[in-house]
């Protein structure tokens, strides 16, 4: 019998959506064989279910068994996922570094326009998600990954040739069009290969990748400013070899990283219809093409999205205002360039330590909405110290890394979404919605630092303190509504649905494309 994680288990109590994944598996795996060959074929259900039907294997696997496949998964998929999202924070933020290496002076920058700049690549980001919501339901989504990866290392490169401000926008609106691709694919593919429970931990290492970018941006931001070339700028070259290592990584993306489970090279047939079967519980499915209106039009009336989605923008206007303009208020304390692109670098590490923190601790304990707020609370100190303790450097820097946390809280809400979303449709456009709201808190945050309030932006550190205040409050309403929704799926007539979905659930059940409103045995986490 195919084993369920404990904390999956466990979770009933708490309204886990993984704790249904027992009595799904059970019901999986009780149709008998008769369901092998059902006729007529039906074009709704998932391409894991019609793979499986055609697969001779029908391998029960061990608690030993899975355990090993998830750690052959975990080497094959999840560390360039870990690259790919690193080389996107770099090469976001890159403009923050080159701010303190010359750029603004050499590309003879006026008042706002380096604000507009970064703003701009939010603008380009959002609105490359509207085609990213339709793409991804119809192409390979790795492949499509990879092809982006590429291209933003190709713009990212290009941005060296600017010499003036329109070709500096030129080159960020085409960087924020090819990265908007990197989280709805990485929610998408990450939600391909683990149950609910144990994705977690595994969109926490990728999403690690933020931390690390930020300590390796400090090192690369700090071994340029080195270069003393009065013909080519550090910063250029900076842009010249960040963008080459970006090219290389969408490469190997595309090589390695496989579109399904179905397509994995390094698995062998026994192991894919083993792997399928574990995560059938999820009820979210793996891939289907056909596009369904209704459950577009569905997220229209869903709370849990509408709440998702001003969560992300609260805590995007905090971590844009971080990512943007960190070295720029250290360097404004009254260090050096080189001293201020090093003292960015622990940032890094609060964010690491957050990330991994909060990953592991919503493996193993759920309560996803008590970590989100946990991290908003140092979030609202480092506000605090940013915006009233301007009388010292070590409180404003302590500050600085405080906000820091709130970097993990968005991996809560990509995983979120990822687990409370079903149905092929909704889900692709609801993760491409979540990335766009997040692009959305980048655009307000950048804004806030105005040219008429340096140095000390004041304006901007307070609505650092507010809106993290403000998301924490959001996380406990989602709290209550998921609440809420998964009693209502206990009261009389759907406890009814669901005994008769547990007595006679086939396996077709599990990979219908339905959305998560309307499957009566669908249970939400929080």
């Amino acid at each position: 019998m195919v084993s369920i994680d404990r904390a999956d288990v466990n979770a009933k109590t708490r309204g886990d959506a993984s704790s249904s994944d027992a009595s799904s598996s059970r019901a999986y795996h009780g149709t008998g064989e008769g369901e092998k060959h059902h006729s007529p074929p039906r074009n709704d259900l998932d391409q894991a279910y019609w793979y499986m039907q055609q697969s001779d294997n029908a391998v029960e696997a061990t608690p030993l068994q899975l355990s090993r496949l998830r750690r052959k998964i975990d080497w094959w998929i999840v560390p360039i996922m870990f690259l790919c999202y690193t080389m996107q924070f770099i090469d976001k933020v890159s403009l923050n570094y080159a701010a303190v290496m010359g750029l603004n002076q050499e590309l003879k920058l006026k008042a706002n326009e380096f604000t507009n700049a970064a703003t701009w690549f939010f603008i380009a980001f959002l609105i490359a998600e509207v085609p990213n919501a339709i793409i991804l339901q119809k192409v390979p989504v790795a492949k499509w990954l990879g092809a982006n990866v590429i291209l933003w290392g190709i713009a990212t490169a290009c941005t060296a040739a600017a010499h003036n401000y329109p070709s500096l926008l030129a080159a960020r609106i085409f960087l924020g069009i090819f990265e908007a691709a990197i989280a709805p694919c990485l929610i998408l593919i990450s939600s391909q290969w683990y149950t609910k429970s144990e994705a977690a931990p595994r969109f926490s290492i990728w999403y690690a990748g933020l931390g690390v970018g930020q300590i390796i941006g400090g090192i690369v931001s700090y071994a340029f400013q080195q270069v003393k070339n009065p013909t080519f700028a550090g910063w250029k070259i900076m842009f010249i070899v960040l963008g080459l290592v970006t090219v290389i990584i969408g490469a190997a993306t595309l090589f390695i990283l496989p579109d399904t489970p179905m397509q994995a090279r390094f698995l062998s047939e026994a192991e894919k219809v083993m792997l399928l079967k574990h995560v059938a519980v999820n009820q979210t499915g793996i891939r289907n093409k056909k596009y369904q209106w209704s459950q577009a039009l569905e997220i229209l009336t869903d709370i849990q999205l509408w709440l998702m989605l001003l969560l992300t923008i609260l805590i995007s206007i905090s971590s844009g205002v971080i990512t943007t303009y960190s070295a720029t208020l250290i360097r404004n304390f009254g260090y050096k360039p080189p001293q201020a692109a090093l003292l960015n670098m622990p940032s890094g590490l609060v964010s690491i330590a957050s990330t991994f923190i909060v990953g592991y601790g919503v493996r193993y304990t759920s309560n996803r909405w008590a970590w989100i707020v946990g991290c908003c609370v140092p979030g609202i100190l480092g506000g605090g110290l940013m915006s009233f303790a301007t009388g010292t450097k070590a409180g404003q820097l302590a500050g600085i890394y405080l906000i820091n946390t709130i970097t993990a809280t968005l991996i809560v809400i990509y995983q979120w979404t990822g687990s409370n979303v079903a149905g092929q449709t909704k889900r692709v456009i609801s993760v491409a919605l979540i990335s766009g709201s997040f692009s959305v808190g980048n655009i307000i945050g950048p804004q806030t630092f105005q040219d008429k309030d340096r140095p000390q932006y004041i304006p901007a550190k307070i609505t650092v303190l507010a809106t993290q205040a403000a998301a924490a409050l959001v996380a406990f309403v989602l709290f209550l509504y998921y609440a809420w929704a998964n009693k209502r799926k206990h009261s009389p007539s759907a406890a009814a649905v669901e005994s008769m979905a547990d007595g006679a659930q086939s396996g077709e059940r599990l990979w219908e494309d339905v959305t998560d409103k309307k499957n009566p045995t669908y249970r939400y986490v929080y």
